[in-house]
């Protein structure tokens, strides 16, 4: 992998080297907690990771892991009693390398720095496009205005990129298209005409959150693959966030494991799969149904559910789900992030002893 060590720990790129790394975009440290009630819900809890300029890093987890809320602390679209710390830095802004980076957690989630970065230089594809548009205006009119807002304020012109956005993308008839509304596009449409609002303004980043749920296999392998045709016409670097590890391992340079708001494994995607060292990395893996299992009628799963965020103890996330669980080791405090490889990060107190079992 040519993203290599470096990639992996937010810390490395601590130095004014950073900026000429081609690193485009780095979390440090991150954190996203909300005030409840009954006391404190950590979504995110300090995670640290870093995208490469014309990379893919894929995020990876179980429903609940924090992942989508890693997404919406990037692009600021928390709720209001959301607490956001740590740094996420943006090192280009509208096609330019930064003197200095744009701390993108000090900024006002609705100043007008964020909404000329949210959109034009960060955009995001949702999971769900019948939510993210507007049932009440044209596909056309909501990418148009996008486009007005950050790249062509003549509406004209404006219609006229949203029409070959549309045709990039692979809707037929683009011009009749765009006159549309949401409900009269079938799934795969909408989530196509998302896309080509999401690109329409050429971002240097695009989020992809579960961009292939609920859409049949054979519109998801489409859906990939113009992501990452795409991707390689205006050199746009790539998030995507999801619970499939096959759209992992087809689109993904760089891969962090999230658990429990924490990345428990950060390495790319080759190691991630050939030699994964975080148990639930591995029970993930094994979970992963194959033609050997299915034959067989056994389908591996992980015990357990993901623990509710909120008033934990202070000890391993994972024990009580682990196989490999040491009493009075991963029940006493917070396991460390430790290099088990060059480049190769895992959360786990046990990864000596993991690393001498079989490879799955």
């Amino acid at each position: 992998m040519q993203n290599g060590k470096n990639s992996q720990n937010g810390n490395k790129t601590n130095s004014p080297d950073a900026v000429n790394d081609g690193i485009i975009l780095e979390m440090r440290e991150t954190k996203v907690h909300f005030k409840m009630d009954a006391g404190l819900l950590k979504a995110v809890d300090g995670v640290s990771l870093v995208l490469r300029k014309g990379g893919t890093l894929g995020i990876v987890g179980e429903s609940g892991c924090g992942k989508s809320v890693t997404a919406s602390a990037i692009f600021r679209t928390l709720p209001s009693y959301a607490k956001i710390t740590g740094d996420i830095l943006l090192y280009e802004k509208n096609g330019q390398r930064l003197d200095q980076p744009i701390n993108i957690t000090k900024l006002n989630p609705v100043g007008p720095e964020i909404r000329s970065i949210r959109g034009g230089n960060i955009a995001m594809v949702f999971q769900e496009p019948m939510k993210a548009f507007s049932p009440i205006h044209t596909i056309g009119n909501q990418i148009i205005e996008a486009i007005r807002l950050h790249v062509e304020s003549d509406e004209r012109k404006a219609r006229r990129i949203a029409i070959d956005a549309l045709g990039l993308v692979g809707i037929s008839s683009p011009e009749q298209r765009i006159d549309e509304y949401p409900h009269q596009l079938s799934g795969g449409m909408r989530q196509r005409a998302m896309i080509a609002m999401a690109l329409s303004c050429k971002p240097a980043i695009l989020i992809a959150d579960e961009p292939t749920t609920a859409l049949d296999v054979t519109v998801q392998a489409q859906v990939l693959d113009l992501i990452n045709k795409l991707k390689t016409e205006i050199n746009t670097s790539v998030i995507y966030i999801t619970h499939d590890l096959g759209v992992i391992a087809e689109t993904s340079d760089d891969v962090a494991v999230m658990y429990l708001g924490k990345v428990v494994e950060y390495c790319d995607v080759d190691s991630l799969f050939h030699n994964p060292r975080h148990p639930y990395t591995r029970a993930l893996l094994r979970s992963i149904p194959t033609a050997d299992k299915q034959r067989k009628g056994r389908f591996d799963s992980i015990r357990g559910t993901v623990p509710y965020p909120m008033n934990l103890p202070e000890r391993c996330g994972f024990y009580d789900r682990c196989d490999l669980a040491e009493a009075g080791l991963c029940d006493k405090t917070a396991a460390p992030m430790v290099e088990a490889a060059p480049g190769h990060l895992v959360r786990c107190f046990k990864v000596e002893s993991y690393m001498a079992k079989e490879v799955v």
